[in-house]
């Protein structure tokens, strides 16, 4: 027999009993971390492939890290919270969901994928925010994988990161559930969620359930967290003005003040048919967000092709406010939360 521990074998020795469940009759087990609501049978996994039944406990990861890397706020993006800052990335394996076009699939499709997965790197909560301050990173932030899904690991995280006066953050597909996010308010400070389309067909070939974004979009607003919303838009996918139309009508619902990144696709993983996405759509939806009436909508990760898209701008007297080239800032003219022509007060985390 092979000694040979296999990636499934290492995980399963960095985990310790969760939190985000409820136990059921015959040893199972119903997991709240994500809006899948898994119930669990014992011995088996949840649809993540990280969170499983162990003799009617739920054990869920802990004590490791996928990946680590510091860098500019912007690259989350968070465009409305401390520019120019940077924050320690941390990110775990596994995910709830299954995009054909996953940029981070190596660490996210984990477990369901043979070729995908990295090997794990063991790190204490005090050691990775040791490494944060010592890089004078202002923020920390659950990325790469889904973070709702290795929640009860980022909290031990950020309970310490707060001592530290360190910011928090997740960079999440917003597959949530009233549940972990009111064990995540006391913790987390800025939720980037990704609302990958307006359409429920859509969103099954991914694995999700649209109602339950916009639940989770709705519901973390509501509760104060600072919310930035993230479309990547994929030819032939989510790329018709239509649907640009409703995405950016239902943030308004929710608050003209959310602000809006409308990002290229390009090819990756499973997805290798459709053009990479051109220039001018990526214009286009930023102008239908503006013309519904969202005050800050954004083109992304296309530096220098989008015109003056990548810029905060005063939704009152339309000075520019923050100056930006991809990740970098330029300029800030934002003083005190406000507009420094005006005085209108610009929404976000600026202090």
């Amino acid at each position: 027999m092979s000694d040979v521990l296999t990636l499934k074998d290492l995980l399963t020795q960095n985990t310790r009993e969760g939190e985000l469940y409820s136990t059921m009759p015959d040893n199972w087990v119903r997991c709240v971390a994500c809006g899948h609501r898994c119930k669990i049978p014992p011995g088996r996994d949840g649809i993540c492939r990280v969170r499983f039944n162990h003799d009617g406990k739920l054990m869920v990861p802990s004590g490791y890290a996928a990946g680590i890397a510091l860098d500019p706020v912007e690259k989350k993006p968070f465009f409305h919270a401390y520019p120019g800052a940077k924050a320690l990335s941390f990110g775990m394996l596994g995910c709830d969901y299954h995009c054909s076009y996953c940029q981070n699939w190596v660490s996210s499709q984990a477990l369901r994928d043979p070729i995908a997965g990295s090997a794990p790197e063991y790190v204490t909560p005090e050691q990775f925010v040791s490494l944060a301050t010592k890089h004078n990173a202002r923020i920390v932030t659950s990325t790469y994988n889904e973070p709702l899904i290795t929640s009860e690991w980022a909290v031990e995280i950020f309970k310490l990161a707060k001592q530290a006066d360190l910011i928090t953050s997740y960079v999440s597909n917003g597959n949530g559930t009233p549940e972990v996010l009111e064990y995540l308010k006391p913790h987390l400070d800025l939720f980037k969620i990704d609302l990958k389309g307006f359409r429920q067909k859509q969103y099954a070939q991914l694995g999700g359930v649209l109602q339950n974004v916009l639940d989770t979009i709705m519901q973390a607003y509501q509760m104060g967290f600072w919310v930035e919303i993230v479309t990547l838009v994929v030819p032939g996918f989510n790329d018709s003005e239509e649907e640009m139309r409703d995405i950016a009508r239902f943030i308004r619902s929710v608050s003209p003040d959310i602000p809006w990144h409308v990002t290229g696709f390009h090819r990756d993983y499973h997805m290798m048919e459709p053009e990479n996405t051109p220039s001018e759509t990526l214009i286009r939806a930023v102008e239908i967000g503006y013309d519904v009436g969202l005050h800050y909508v954004y083109g992304g990760n296309r530096p220098g092709e989008i015109g003056s898209y990548e810029n905060t701008y005063c939704p009152s007297c339309e000075t520019t406010l923050v100056e930006r080239w991809g990740f970098r800032v330029l300029s800030n003219q934002i003083r005190d939360g406000a507009c420094s022509h005006c005085g209108t007060t610009i929404a976000g985390r600026w202090q």
